[in-house]
C-alpha cells in the first residue's frame, strides 16, 4: 500500500474511516491508563481525527503523525485555527499550542521525536495497514517509544474474504503475536458494530467486532 493510495483517498474525500465525533472507546478507557495530564501522547496515522482535540483538552501534549497534508490542513481549518508551520527533519510540522501534527512518513519518526511520550493511541493505524506493513508498524513503535509507555489500541475483526480492506481485519492472535515482545495486553471491551456500519452490512458480513486493548510496556 503506497503513499499515493492515501493521498488519493484524501484528495477525493473518500474518508469513510473518519469519525464525526470523539471515539467512545477513547472517552471510556483513556483514564484507566492513568497517564499524567500533561504527558505527551502519540497518535499515529491520525488523519483529522477529533480525538486529537479531545486528548489536548485533557491537558496532554499531542503528537499526531499523518501522511496526507490535506488531512492536516483540514484539521486546523475546520477549527478556524491558524497553526505555525515549520520543517523538522523529514516532517512538515503544524502546531497550535500543545497540539502538533507531523506531516510525513510514520516510519521516518525517530526516538527523539517521541522521547517525551508516555502513551500512544491507535484507533485507525494498525487496521489501516496490510499484513506485511502491520508487522513493520508495530516493530517501529517498539523501537521508538520510551520504556514506560502505555497504549490504547482499537482493532476490527470480520471475514476478510467477504470484504477487502482498509480497514483490515486484525485477529486477536495477530495482535498478541505482534505485541508479545515487550508489551502486556489486556482486552477491555469488545462490541459488534455491524448495525452501525452500512458498508459492512452491504458487503454481506454477518458480524463485525471491535476490540479495545490496554497495552503496557514491560
Amino acid at each position: 500500500m503506497h503513499a499515493t493510495f492515501w493521498q488519493e483517498r484524501w484528495a477525493r474525500s473518500q474518508i469513510g474511516f473518519h469519525q464525526e465525533k470523539v471515539n467512545g472507546y477513547l472517552r471510556r478507557h483513556w483514564s484507566a491508563l492513568e497517564v499524567a495530564s500533561d504527558a505527551a501522547v502519540l497518535v499515529p496515522l491520525c488523519g483529522k481525527s477529533l480525538d486529537l482535540a479531545w486528548l489536548a483538552e485533557q491537558g496532554h501534549r499531542v503528537i499526531g503523525v499523518e501522511l496526507a497534508e490535506r488531512a492536516v490542513q483540514d484539521f486546523f481549518s475546520e477549527r478556524d485555527v491558524q497553526p505555525q508551520v515549520s520543517q523538522r527533519g523529514a516532517f512538515k510540522v503544524y502546531q497550535a499550542g500543545d497540539l502538533q501534527i507531523l506531516c510525513g512518513d510514520f516510519f521516518a519518526l525517530s526516538r527523539e521525536d517521541v522521547a517525551d511520550c508516555q502513551a500512544f493511541y491507535d484507533r485507525a493505524a494498525l487496521i489501516a495497514l496490510p499484513p506485511e506493513m502491520r508487522e513493520r508498524y508495530v516493530a517501529h513503535l517498539q523501537a521508538i517509544l520510551p520504556d514506560s509507555c502505555q497504549g490504547l489500541l482499537v482493532t476490527l475483526i470480520y471475514d476478510q474474504q467477504q470484504m477487502d480492506g482498509p480497514p483490515f481485519s486484525v485477529e486477536d492472535a495477530e495482535v498478541m503475536q505482534h505485541f508479545a515482545t515487550g508489551w502486556s495486553l489486556r482486552m477491555v471491551e469488545e462490541k459488534d458494530v455491524l448495525a452501525g456500519n452500512p458498508r459492512f452490512a452491504d458487503s454481506g458480513l454477518a458480524a463485525v467486532d471491535e476490540r479495545v486493548f490496554h497495552l503496557t510496556r514491560r
